[in-house]
């Protein structure tokens, strides 16, 4: 907690002032939380200080900040090992506080930390604390400048990606609230931006890019391998399946779902049920399975579809999917039900739904792979 409050001290974060009038202040609490590494070892105790929101709340515009889908950073792996440079990761410690607020905010004193000499003021913030709906946006504007103003050139398709172009070497940024991965092909440029950014902000570097949202990364000379291994432990023991008998396959090739009116209610049906289980022993079989992604590989874009005929036995819809691949990486899929239900066999030539897939994979792909190559 001291530790907390000593980080507002040195980034000014807010001012204590006297209650102003017509004004609510909005409350604080303390909130404590465990960081483990990826063995889940406790590797440091975390304390935060949110602003507690009050149902009249505080006048505010604009909430909204960009967040890097998770599409876009396969993209960026991908683009990376076919490239030849390792990403490293950095975190921000305080994000929020780092981020100027417009919006007159005030709020109360810490919890245990009030004033002895004034104890019936309240701080008037300058930056934003963990809690108001604009601490994100604050954060992201003042990142943003700060990259912008260090010249890079933010994306034009993706906002969380900024790109600094030096004498024919490039260096890539990619952020995700306050985890930021960056690389790229010179390696005193990418020490350049750890330097700058570690100056500007309290930062921890990391080292090397391993363990990002959940899944592992493996960065080597031959390409990048990224697998979920340890949350797919996890699920299983959640659910106590650990010692599940493994399946090879995740659902029988026989097996047709519906809506089962007379089956025992479980969730909602035994068959549904007996169906989950066995994706959980798919997966106690295939742990270590993941996405390969090559150092050879090329930057071609390519797309496939196909869907079923009338595959759903209750409302006679079909299912379709979809595949993205960067060369040979995989970097975004989907399946999903059709909104509408079908009422021909008639099938498309093969070379028009490619052509018609591969339109629409390049109009949402193609800006941000541009700007990368």
């Amino acid at each position: 907690m001291h530790e907390e409050l000593e980080n507002f001290e040195r980034n000014h974060v807010w001012d204590l002032v006297e209650p102003p009038p017509n004004r609510r202040p909005i409350g604080t609490k303390w909130v404590f939380k465990n960081g483990r590494g990826e063995d889940r070892m406790v590797v440091r105790n975390k304390a935060r200080l949110p602003g507690v929101s009050s149902k009249e709340g505080i006048d505010y515009e604009e909430t909204f900040a960009p967040v890097a889908r998770l599409e876009a950073i396969r993209i960026l792996l991908a683009f990376a090992a076919s490239k030849g440079f390792k990403l490293q990761q950095m975190d921000v410690k305080s994000r929020f506080p780092n981020g100027f607020i417009e919006e007159e905010v005030y709020v109360r004193q810490p919890p245990g930390f009030e004033s002895a000499r004034f104890p019936d003021r309240v701080y008037k913030l300058r930056k934003a604390l963990y809690g108001p709906k604009q601490a994100p946006r604050a954060w992201y504007a003042r990142l943003k400048s700060f990259l912008l103003k260090s010249g890079f050139v933010m994306g034009s398709v993706d906002k969380t990606l900024f790109l600094l172009s030096r004498g024919g070497d490039t260096t890539i940024v990619r952020i995700y609230v306050d985890d930021i991965i960056f690389g790229g092909s010179s390696h005193a440029l990418v020490s350049s931006f750890a330097e700058r950014m570690s100056g500007e902000f309290e930062m921890s570097l990391m080292g090397e890019l391993r363990f990002f949202l959940g899944p592992h990364i493996k960065q080597g000379p031959e390409g990048t391998f990224v697998h979920q291994a340890k949350y797919t432990r996890d699920i299983l023991k959640k659910f106590d399946m650990g010692d599940s008998k493994p399946m090879t396959t995740p659902m029988s090739t026989n097996t047709a779902l519906d809506a089962d009116e007379d089956g025992e209610a479980a969730s909602p049906r035994t068959s549904h049920r007996q169906a989950v289980k066995r994706i959980f022993r798919y997966l106690k079989f295939t742990p270590e399975l993941g996405l390969w992604y090559s150092s050879g590989s090329s930057l071609f874009l390519r797309g496939f579809s196909d869907a079923d005929h009338a595959g759903c036995r209750i409302d006679r819809k079909s299912t379709s999917g979809t595949c993205q691949l960067l060369g040979t990486s995989l970097v975004s899929w989907s399946s999903r039900k059709q909104a509408s239900v079908s009422l021909s066999t008639t099938k498309r030539v093969e070379g028009v739904d490619n052509a018609l897939i591969k339109g629409e994979i390049e109009s949402q792909w193609t800006g941000l792979i541009a700007l990368l190559v």
